[in-house]
């Protein structure tokens, strides 16, 4: 594997109390100036791979490099070299604005009044002059992450990992957090690593994506390329409560690729959904099946993700224990490290 990248993971493997295998060979390769998105269900192994890029946790075998640096070699380098947005606020309230950035600027080593001077232009990038002087805990949730993302950026980093960095956030205040890190990365040539469970940020924002379950990686290439995959649309069939099923009776008809059932509907990839619909419905109905519903979908990062883990990303219901246990040590770790 090439070993050039921004972000370059190896064969990564992460095993827990010598039996739970949260990452199992994880290997991609960001490049310089690339918003790379990291899709996955809960406990599928995204909050681990992150904590070991950062050098949050040390993996059990294979190789992280970021910025040039193998992070098992270097772990307190690499933390001085990356900006890290968790999705835990880790502003402290009862410093201001412009304290947690001047607070921040002194623990990656950078000079009183040069701490200063980047605290006061990244106050106003982040239209936050207003309230640069009051207590962080008086934000909103918008100001604090675009506080967080500013304390992230301080010391100039030329990697930024985020991490469900837009969670609880409004529509206008994802978009506007989004057109920072996008103004960023064109200014600075900064690379974003980035989870996220707005699937929608991922097909717009990010340049490619790679999707783990299981603690492997099982697709990748950009939100285009991961579409085509599917080759063609997706017609959701829905049948009343009780009827037979008609798996047998879909499957053989013209277009179809396959057929999944989940209860009383059926998830059809055939290619072309809108010959499909009334073929489909005649067949069910002389199958013995009534037809409720019918869904006709072209390809989408919802049905890419629903077709390589078998899972929609509205399923989702919070994080895993480890996830937990993971997250809270990096924010105690970054509390610390502030202090």
């Amino acid at each position: 594997m090439q070993t050039t990248g921004a972000i370059v993971a190896e064969d990564l493997v992460k095993v827990y109390k010598g039996k739970v295998r949260a990452v199992d060979g994880v290997s991609f390769n960001v490049a310089p100036g690339e918003i790379f998105g990291f899709l996955g269900p809960n406990g599928a192994g995204k909050t681990t791979t992150v904590s070991m890029l950062s050098a949050g946790l040390r993996p059990t075998s294979g190789r992280a490099v970021v910025g040039g640096l193998e992070v098992s070699q270097h772990p307190e380098e690499v933390k001085r070299r990356i900006g890290v947005i968790f999705q835990e606020s880790t502003a402290d309230g009862d410093l201001t604005g412009r304290e947690n950035l001047e607070v921040a600027a002194g623990t990656y080593g950078v000079s009183r009044s040069e701490g200063r001077s980047r605290a006061n232009a990244l106050i106003a990038e982040m239209h936050l002059t207003d309230a640069a002087d009051r207590y962080s805990k008086t934000y909103s949730g918008g100001m604090r992450r675009r506080l967080e993302l500013a304390v992230g950026l301080v010391h100039r980093p030329k990697v930024l990992f985020l991490d469900e960095p837009t969670l609880g956030l409004d529509p206008q205040g994802r978009a506007g957090f989004w057109g920072f890190v996008q103004t960023l990365r064109k200014e600075t040539g900064m690379t974003v690593f980035v989870t996220t469970h707005y699937l929608d940020e991922a097909d717009t924002m990010c340049d490619r994506i790679a999707i783990i379950d299981h603690g492997k990686i099982v697709a990748e290439g950009t939100p285009n390329e991961l579409k085509d995959k599917l080759g063609g649309d997706v017609v959701t069939v829905k049948t009343a409560a009780g009827a037979p099923d008609m798996t047998e009776v879909l499957r053989p008809l013209a277009g179809v690729s396959s057929v999944q059932r989940q209860g009383d509907s059926y998830r059809i990839k055939c290619t072309s959904g809108e010959t499909l619909v009334p073929i489909a419905v005649e067949g069910c109905y002389r199958g013995g099946a009534a037809v409720t519903g019918i869904v006709v979908k072209r390809p989408s990062l919802d049905e890419v993700f629903l077709e390589f883990t078998g899972r929609e990303y509205r399923e989702e219901e919070g994080p895993t224990a480890t996830d937990r246990a993971v997250m809270m040590q990096r924010v105690r770790g970054a509390l610390q490290g502030r202090r």
